[in-house]
Formats: structure tokens, C-alpha cells, sequence
């Protein structure tokens, strides 16, 4: 005699209902426009408050534009000008990024691989400062060769 062994019935997976997850405080997706701009200006503020660089970077900037419009240079060249501004700025803002993930990760330990991250987005910020200065260089310095020859 030979006992048949009952066959598995194949379990049904649960149907799980689309609903967004609760969030809480900085997970949560701003609801409005005008909160995502204020979270963005909030980055701006804290790198400018906190990082030396920045400021540095913003000032430098600044001066950049204010050489451009006292030497006139057109509006193209001015555009040019002020985008590696701003790829200069954005990396700084990246990098600050990332060296407070690096430092949420880590504590207060030594590890090679968060220097490497570290060390790469200073990095990543020092090459776009060294083009934007080169940019610089090339749009103003003719002009301010041209004036000089001028005066002497």
C-alpha cells in the first residue's frame, strides 16, 4: 500500500496596496515649489556660512564679473564667465556634500576609502577654480593687455 503525500498547494502572494511610506522631517518630499527653492537657498547659505572656500569662490567671482563689466566685455563672453562661476560654485557645493556624507559614515574614524572621496571632490573642485581662471584669463587678460597698451 502506498500513501499518496499531499501536493503543495502554490501559496498566493499578498497584494500589497500602492501607498506612499510616511516620512519623516528631511526624508520627506517638499510639497510645494517654493520649498524646494527655499531647501536649495538653505545649501547655498549653510556653504556660504560654513566654507571658507565659498566665500572665497564667491568673491572671486564677483570680482571676475565686476573686471568683465568695467572692461566690457560682451554679453557672450560675460555668459562664459559666469557659467564656470557657477560650475565652480556647484562643485563646492558638491563637495561639501559629500564630505558631510562621508563624515555621517564614518564618525569620527580614519578610513582610506573616505579619504579617497574626499580628497577626489576637493580635487573635482581645484581642476573647475583652474579652469574657470583660465577662462577668465583668456576673455580679460587681452583687454586688460589692450588698455594697458593704451595708457603707456
Amino acid at each position: 500500500m502506498s500513501q499518496e503525500l499531499p501536493t503543495p498547494t502554490p501559496k498566493r502572494s499578498k497584494v500589497v496596496p500602492l501607498v506612499k511610506p510616511e516620512r519623516d522631517l528631511a526624508w520627506q518630499v517638499a510639497p510645494t515649489l517654493f520649498t524646494s527653492f527655499r531647501y536649495a537657498w538653505m545649501g547655498i547659505s549653510y556653504a556660504f556660512v560654513t566654507q571658507r572656500n565659498f566665500r572665497i569662490h564667491v568673491c572671486l567671482g564677483s570680482i571676475a564679473i565686476g573686471f568683465g563689466l568695467l572692461l566690457k566685455a560682451s554679453v557672450v563672453e560675460l555668459a562664459v564667465i559666469g557659467l564656470t562661476i557657477g560650475l565652480v560654485l556647484a562643485m563646492e557645493l558638491l563637495n561639501t556634500a559629500i564630505e558631510s556624507v562621508v563624515d555621517l559614515t564614518v564618525k569620527q574614524t580614519y578610513h582610506e576609502l573616505a579619504k579617497i572621496a574626499k580628497d577626489c571632490a576637493a580635487a573635482a573642485v581645484l581642476v573647475a577654480a583652474i579652469a574657470a581662471v583660465l577662462v577668465a584669463g583668456c576673455i580679460l587678460f587681452p583687454k586688460v593687455w589692450a588698455l594697458l597698451l593704451l595708457v603707456l
